[in-house]
């Protein structure tokens, strides 16, 4: 009779697995490494989006940056003035030079 009792949770506890392991997806997620083709499709376009994303992220905190620097130009503060004033300086002389 105990060999019954054990075997009915044996038997719930690899039910409750198996229903684990299925909604995990294991099924789906090997079928995905099988096919190589949408592996590589897949990748691509998250790789386009990194990309896409970084681009614009970039923008935005170069443009902060920017304007940050622009700020700190307007409060005519003599060290820091003078150091972007050169900067610009040589910005403008490295245009110049390759114009």
């Amino acid at each position: 009779m105990p060999e019954e009792g054990n075997k009915t949770g044996l038997e719930a506890k690899v039910e409750k697995l198996a229903l684990a392991v299925e909604k995990m997806k294991i099924a789906e997620y090997v079928e995905y490494l099988s096919d190589i083709r949408k592996m590589l499709l897949v990748n691509f376009f998250a790789g386009l989006a990194r990309g896409l994303g970084m681009a614009v992220g970039f923008t935005i905190l170069g443009a902060i940056l920017i304007y940050m620097l622009h700020e700190l130009v307007l409060l005519n503060l003599p060290l820091i003035g003078d150091f972007i004033a050169h900067i610009v300086k040589l910005v403008d002389f490295s245009l110049q030079k390759t114009l």
